[in-house]
């Protein structure tokens, strides 16, 4: 557990520098992979069209994926390729052995029904955990793939505060990518959870009864400063880009960081803060698919 340095100024959760030691961790378990069981961990990412952050999140995951000493698939739709085409795809990576992980990324173009295709994803390859089946193995505390965004948000929880046990925790948002799964990862450490959203009433007091606050409902600094109860620990889930002046733009979270920064015991940057670990916890859990597909424990 970290100690804040400055009573006055939170203490900055360095999610890079935490994604870099976990990635470590991820390569030297593929060492132990390949030469304990001759398995090579394989992951397939496919984009549909041209989105420019989209671009930029691949070529990031291939990159991290070799790195680990993975096998990395890269597989480029045209933007009008059809349901059909894509499916297809999806079908024949569920069948090929050497990819013990399959990512679409999102969002997909407006003719394609995101739901089906990930539905259509093998749940034991489903290493970004949405499927239906892995969602409700979660919600019911079974031993099924977990999103990667909301893992790595309890990952920094517990390098920083170690054991959330009895800790009042409030989740604001509901999405079934970030909001829903971070609630039951936080029930499964003994949590009291609250999920908050935009129509919640008296939303900021919601917020001050939190020890742990978690932000991911994709607004720009929504959350303010006065909302957060002091010494809390704040979880900025927001990846917004916002006008910065001068025709340049910059990132920001969905919570005020520099009002935040004064009221709360620790805190993620943004970027620097989840960001790294969501991919970091991609690959962790391709790791673990190809070991449940071979059979095999994975490395300690």
């Amino acid at each position: 557990m970290n100690e804040a340095t400055n009573a006055q100024t939170a203490t900055l959760i360095d999610g890079k520098a935490i994604a870099a030691s976990l990635r470590g961790e991820i390569t030297r378990k593929v060492a132990g992979i390949k030469s304990n069981h001759g398995i090579k961990p394989g992951l397939a990412v496919v984009l549909v069209g041209e989105n420019p952050a989209s671009q930029v999140y691949v070529r990031n995951k291939a990159k991290q994926t070799r790195e680990a000493g993975m096998n990395s698939y890269e597989h480029r739709l045209e933007a009008g390729a059809s349901e059909k085409d894509l499916l297809k795809l999806v079908s024949d990576l569920n069948k090929d052995a050497n990819v013990h992980g399959i990512l679409v990324q999102l969002p997909l173009p407006d003719q394609i029904n995101a739901d089906a295709v990930l539905t259509a994803i093998d749940p034991a390859k489903d290493v970004d955990g949405f499927h239906v089946i892995n969602a409700g193995m979660l919600a019911t505390g079974q031993d099924g793939m977990v999103p990667c965004t909301p893992l790595g948000c309890l990952m920094l929880l517990k390098y920083h505060l170690d054991d959330l046990t009895g800790l009042n925790a409030v989740v604001v948002g509901r999405s079934n990518i970030v909001g829903k799964p971070m609630a039951q990862l936080l029930l499964r450490e003994h949590c009291t959870v609250t999920i908050a959203h935009s129509r919640t009433k008296d939303l900021p007091g919601v917020c001050r009864g939190a020890d742990i606050l978690v932000a991911a409902v994709g607004r720009p600094r929504m959350i303010g400063g006065d909302w957060i109860r002091p010494g809390a620990t704040v979880i900025d889930v927001g990846i917004n880009r916002i006008d910065s002046g001068e025709g340049k733009t910059r990132l920001v979270g969905d919570v005020d960081f520099d009002a935040a920064k004064n009221h709360a015991g620790a805190i993620t940057p943004v970027p620097g803060g989840v960001g790294p670990m969501t991919i970091a916890c991609l690959l962790l859990n391709t790791v673990t698919a190809a070991c449940k597909q071979n059979r095999v424990d994975v490395p300690s």
